[in-house]
């Protein structure tokens, strides 16, 4: 079977996403404007990456279709307040916001019960990508993953993996290692990366899965050691470390992914048009170099194609987290 790079794949979405945007819907989508102040809901508190790729989003918006776009943190619960806020807000193209890996995908299988449905969500654009990377503490002599995971079938209970929280992409790509290849080790959550790599350095946690973006300067500065990143390619960031394919670990892939959606029932020329001023956001060279500043890979891609990748990742978390059986009440 042939496996496309996520360039390839990412070239063949754009080519899609070009002839989706044919004459008809590229007239709805210019046709429709706000007529008032938009509000771009964020799920998360502000001054992360998600807010900061948030705000590029809603500067992008405004600056096309000529209206102020308010970024609204509606924090809380893995993202679940803010996502069910804009799934109840009024659908006439005005009330849009964020989704990620974990707002859009993990999260409807990993909390019991949700006030929205997938459907009740419409896709507007992804902006990027974000990969994971798996990392350990430099006390641990494993120079690449196939030997970590050696390290750790010869001492099955002693090895603790560090996530930023409980059901979060990095936890469950964790727990893909584990399951894949036959491991017991314990998931140790932390309020976030810094105290995670705190932990390490005191020898309480051996085996680190975080984002990118906030990895990266403590692996430029040697404080932990990458082994290999979750993507189908390499990173720029990192062009010396190998990806969990490369490492022999093809099953272990996860990206983050950051996107813009609408409340499920907005008018398609409003959604057509808030997409296509993004679209064209992506496609100018300092939005892009924003992005890869925060270690993202633009994507901006249509509405049809975001909604495609989405249904593809409900259905991937959800085979993980059922292998994992993570729950949250």
């Amino acid at each position: 079977m042939t496996t496309l790079s996520r360039r390839e794949a990412l070239g063949a979405t754009l080519g899609l996403a070009g002839a989706a945007l044919a004459a008809p819907a590229l007239a709805q989508a210019q046709e429709w404007r706000p007529t008032r102040p938009m509000r771009y809901i964020v799920p998360f508190a502000p001054a992360g990456t998600a807010d900061i790729l948030s705000r590029m989003m809603a500067e992008a918006i405004s600056a096309r279709l000529g209206q102020p776009v308010i970024v609204e943190n509606r924090a809380g619960a893995g993202g679940t307040i803010g996502t069910d806020v804009l799934a109840k807000a009024d659908p006439d193209g005005h009330t849009i916001g964020l989704a990620t890996v974990g707002t859009g995908a993990i999260n409807y299988a990993i909390y019991r019960s949700l006030g929205y449905r997938p459907s009740d969500i419409a896709a507007v654009s992804n902006i990027c990508t974000v990969p994971n990377v798996i990392m350990v503490a430099n006390r641990i002599p494993a120079r690449t993953l196939a030997e970590l995971v050696e390290l750790a079938r010869k001492a099955p209970g002693t090895f603790n993996f560090g996530s930023s929280g409980v059901g979060s992409s990095l936890h469950l790509t964790g727990e893909m290692l584990k399951s894949g290849n036959g491991l017991d080790m314990t998931h140790v959550p932390f309020r976030g990366a810094s105290q995670m790599l705190m932990e390490a350095a005191a020898g309480r946690v051996e085996i680190l899965v975080d984002n990118l973006p906030s990895a990266l300067p403590q692996i430029k500065d040697g404080r932990v050691r990458a082994l290999a990143v979750t993507d189908t390619s390499r990173n720029a960031s990192l062009p010396d470390v190998p990806t969990t394919a490369e490492a022999g670990f093809p099953d272990v892939q996860a990206v983050a992914w950051f996107g813009t959606v609408a409340p499920g029932r907005t008018p398609r020329p409003a959604i057509e048009a808030i997409s296509a001023a993004l679209q064209d956001a992506v496609r100018q060279p300092a939005f892009q170099a924003k992005l890869v500043e925060q270690g993202a890979e633009p994507v901006g891609n249509s509405p049809d194609a975001f909604e495609a990748y989405i249904r593809q990742e409900v259905t991937k978390w959800g085979e993980v987290v059922r292998k994992a059986k993570v729950q949250i009440e």
